[in-house]
């Protein structure tokens, strides 16, 4: 039988390994079975799914895996056997197993969720697809009257929510949204640093956004939330944005984990202290230049991606594996309407703002993120090289 390559996980990590291995496959002249295991059928551009139009975020797996001769199984897995080199998942309630030589875990973050009374039952989020839509579907279904939604998150998702929220509102006839941001910290957006936060804070007060730090939501119900201190907003609609944990499967590897569950890799990406399972994406701590701890975004996440496929492959081939480095950190934050915020280095320098930050904010979105729209072998092939992209362009 040939020796396998099991994947898992179809998201930015996810979907990058796999294409990196394929390549790495054909470089070396290899004999392997390369397998992605995911629950759907898709991948999702996750970071898009506060937008109003969802209809372009989502990439069929087969179209990008088929022409690498990656084969996909769709399932959700259960269980990581590491002793017997073994992935237990489900299909349709029916359970069943699969080996593996070389592993890439890969299946990424969750929304943080904690136990608040009525959350689990009346909060919406935008951390899936499915998410996302049955947010979009309840705001379509809101009247005039059931004007106003509570974004719970300061940081960046919940920044880009309630940035988009009124005009999702005006778009579901809703001529007076109230949309309030609500926060833990003392001021909306204080991890983006001293120099973004009053863009952050002039944007949202052009939208019309309310500004809420210091807050903490106690419980929520189909008419609103409580706050610590008795405090209550009366919203239709509440949107819980607040943190992210690695998915809960870490804990199938006999390794310490972060506070964020995330699993210790060497730069090469694999697990430290095990044999053949490699990992990438939100579920995993490194010092991505040296100093830095990655972060959970698909800035980090694909080229980790990359090169987690990659040596994957080198490493059952007996190959030195190639360590990872990025040199640089930005981030680009959507404000709606209004533009966006571009900010360089781990220090948030800001670089640009409005409508110049929007324009690269839109081509990393719809293009630089997205595989090869053509489809085509040799594109995807050459995309998966174990390379770092230069940083986004700025616009003058």
């Amino acid at each position: 039988m040939k020796e396998r390559i099991l994947v898992l996980g179809g998201g930015f990590a996810g979907l990058w390994s796999a294409l990196a291995a394929a390549r790495a496959r054909e470089v070396f002249d290899a004999d392997l079975e390369i397998v992605l295991l995911n629950d759907t059928p898709w991948h999702s551009i996750r970071v898009r799914n506060y937008e109003v139009d969802l209809s372009d975020t989502r990439v069929a797996l087969d179209d990008v895996l088929g022409p690498v001769d990656v084969h996909r199984l769709q399932g959700t897995v259960t269980a990581i056997d590491v002793r017997n080199r073994r992935v237990d998942y489900a299909v349709d309630g029916v359970a069943r197993s699969i080996g593996y030589d070389r592993l890439v875990f890969a299946l990424g973050s969750r929304l943080a969720r904690p136990p608040i009374p009525g959350l689990a039952e009346h909060g919406f989020d935008v951390d899936t697809y499915d998410g996302a839509m049955r947010l979009n579907s309840h705001i379509a279904d809101l009247n005039a009257a059931a004007s106003t939604v509570l974004v719970v998150g300061g940081g960046l998702t919940g920044i880009e929510a309630a940035a988009e929220m009124p005009g999702k509102l005006r778009v579901a006839g809703v001529t007076k949204p109230r949309v309030i941001l609500a926060d833990h910290a003392p001021r909306i957006g204080s991890d983006m640093g001293a120099e973004a936060m009053p863009v952050i804070e002039e944007a949202l007060r052009s939208l019309g956004v309310e500004m809420r730090g210091g807050v903490s939501v106690t419980a929520v119900d189909a008419g609103g939330a409580m706050l610590e201190g008795g405090e209550r907003i009366e919203a239709a609609t509440v949107v819980w944005c607040a943190g992210m944990r690695a998915h809960p499967l870490t804990s199938a590897f006999a390794v310490e984990r972060d506070r964020l569950g995330r699993l210790p890799v060497d730069p090469t990406l694999k697990i430290r202290g095990l044999q053949a399972e490699f990992a990438a994406g939100d579920v995993v701590s490194f010092l991505i230049d040296g100093t830095h701890g990655c972060v959970m975004s698909c800035q980090h996440g694909r080229p980790m991606g990359r090169f987690a496929g990659h040596n994957a492959v080198r490493d059952l081939l007996g190959q030195p594996k190639l360590p990872l480095a990025i040199g640089w950190y930005t981030t680009i934050l959507d404000l709606g309407p209004w533009g966006a915020l571009y900010t360089e280095g781990w220090d948030r320098k800001l670089v640009s703002s409005g409508a110049t930050a929007k324009r690269t904010k839109e081509l990393i979105n719809r293009e630089r993120i997205y595989p090869p729209r053509s489809g085509g072998r040799q594109a995807l092939l050459d995309a998966a090289a174990p390379t770092v992209q230069t940083p986004p362009v700025k616009f003058g």
